[in-house]
């Protein structure tokens, strides 16, 4: 037989650049893991019940942490939930795991014994492995999740929960083929059991169709309420707004004008929607628009109309709501209100004083139906308003829904927001276009009248220097000035130059005399 291995650190190969080898795993101890840096402890081990895709993320190694970086202070746990491991189960997930009472069962059971497969009896197999990866995922006793439903313990369940078993549920039908199995529910596997324990809710599906209605009806009418306001004010402001008005007066008055001699000549009023198109009539050197124009004109003459936007502040929101939308979520409220009347209507009697549910869910439907009554209230004003803003108008509310006569108004208001600013921009280039060409025709003034001076001195001075030199000499000559001295002043020159100059000079001065 081979020599037995060598002892871990004797006798086996020596370590490569000082580093020891790994610890091992069979004799010996194992060495402790390594401390993380700058206080930091190791993340939390998680278990999912399915396996999950993976995130194909770089790790960063402990020693590339340092003290003041973000992950030293990361605290991801406090957003640890059950709803959002289900969710992760139920989107990510890649298959349905064993299940784990089974597998630790085996696992105490001697390893020639077969595992024994539990067939199933009622499910199929895909209501099967759906039911298997949602109790995987909240991993709370049949029980409890009975008794939630039952009390209808809004303090320990959640929107995502209810949503979930409405969805998986298996149908009345198989629930009753279920319960009929109650003696045999340990030969039963996971999903039958938990069917066979939900067997025994009364009308289960109304009862989860109802919770669910009463977790999520707060959310509806958050939805549809401010959707009516914002339609209801949006009518209010456009028929209130004097200025605005004033503006399609003024509108009106240039469109006629331009029309004049054409069949759209003398308009009585135009379709509002035509608001959008103003900019697309440009000026006949193609710089400006007619927009571009009444928003200049505004400014100039009638600056209150510039105020108009600030008077229609839902317009813009008033321009997202659609009409239709809002009626069928309208209509579905009425529907789940009415479901939910008659099914406690219908509801049987029961002794159980755990069933809550006749009533929280009557108590609840009374609340529902008063605030659906207002919110029904509140849409028939809007559409009356809507209706009489059409008549004023003069536009068909039938042909144009809310949503598109509202989107024209805020596209409107945009646009002549934007040529206000656009005509400041341009009217601010212009002012710097024109104080850079007053600079510099200052500069080319000032340049040329510095010219003229300096050839104005330049004359001066050449017209003095020849009256100043004759007159110095005639006075010179009458004072004889100019024969005195000549001795005294010769010696001044030393080199051989100055004597031909003084010569000269003699002669000069003789000739003078000579005259």
């Amino acid at each position: 037989p081979p020599p037995p291995p060598p002892p871990p650190f004797y006798g086996g190969p020596p370590p490569l650049f000082g580093v020891p080898p790994p610890p091992p795993t069979f004799g010996g101890f194992r060495a402790p893991a390594p401390a993380l840096p700058h206080g930091m402890q190791s993340k939390k081990v998680y278990k999912p019940e399915v396996s999950m895709k993976r995130i194909n993320w770089s790790k960063i190694e402990p020693q590339e942490i340092t003290e003041n970086c973000f992950w030293v202070k990361v605290k991801e746990e406090k957003f640890e939930n059950p709803d959002l491991f289900a969710k992760l189960a139920l989107f990510f997930g890649t298959q349905a795991k064993a299940k784990k009472a089974v597998e630790a069962a085996e696992e105490r059971k001697p390893v020639s014994q077969k595992k024994k497969v539990k067939e199933l009896k009622i499910l199929d197999s895909k209501t099967a492995q759906n039911l298997s990866i949602f109790l995987g995922s909240y991993r709370m006793p049949y029980e409890e999740i009975k008794h939630i439903i039952l009390e209808v313990d809004e303090a320990k369940m959640s929107e995502s929960l209810i949503q979930n078993l409405v969805k998986n549920i298996p149908e009345q039908k198989e629930l009753n083929a279920l319960a009929q199995l109650k003696s045999e529910y340990e030969d039963l596997c996971e999903p039958e059991q938990f069917g066979v324990v939900m067997s025994s809710l009364k009308m289960l599906r109304p009862r989860l169709n109802g919770i669910l209605f009463k977790l999520t009806f707060e959310e509806h009418v958050g939805n549809i309420k401010p959707d009516i306001m914002a339609v209801t004010l949006a009518c209010e402001e456009l028929r209130k707004s004097e200025n605005f008005n004033r503006l399609i007066e003024l509108i009106l008055l240039v469109g006629n004008y331009m029309n004049s001699g054409s069949r759209n000549a003398q308009s009585l009023g135009f379709n509002l929607s035509f608001l959008c198109k103003i900019r697309d009539t440009k000026s006949s050197d193609q710089k400006t628009t007619l927009l571009h124009f009444l928003a200049e004109i505004c400014e100039e003459k009638y600056r209150d109309i510039l105020k108009f936007p600030d008077e229609l502040a839902h317009v813009e929101s008033a321009s997202k709501v659609s009409a239709q939308n809002l009626k069928g979520s309208l209509d579905a409220m009425e529907h789940q209100i009415n479901r939910l009347e008659g099914d406690i209507k219908n509801f049987p009697k029961t002794d159980d004083p755990h069933d809550k549910f006749v009533a929280k869910m009557s108590s609840f439907a009374k609340i529902a139906r008063e605030q659906y009554e207002k919110l029904s209230n509140m849409h028939n004003n809007m559409k009356k308003l809507y209706e009489n803003l059409g008549e004023y108008f003069t536009f068909d509310t039938n042909a144009i829904s809310i949503e598109d006569f509202f989107g024209d108004i805020s596209s409107f208001r945009t646009l002549f927001l934007e040529a206000v600013k656009e005509n400041n921009k341009r009217k601010e280039m212009e002012e710097k276009v024109k104080r850079a060409k007053l600079a510099k025709e200052k500069a080319e003034r000032e340049r040329l009248e510095r010219q003229q001076k300096k050839k104005q001195l330049i004359d001066m001075n050449k017209e003095g220097d020849e009256t100043g030199v004759m007159d110095s000499l005639l006075e010179a000559l009458q004072s004889g000035a100019a024969f005195r001295d000549r001795r005294k002043r010769t010696p001044r020159n030393h080199d051989n130059k100055g004597v031909p100059l003084e010569r000269s000079r003699s002669r000069h001065n003789r000739n003078i005399v000579a005259v």
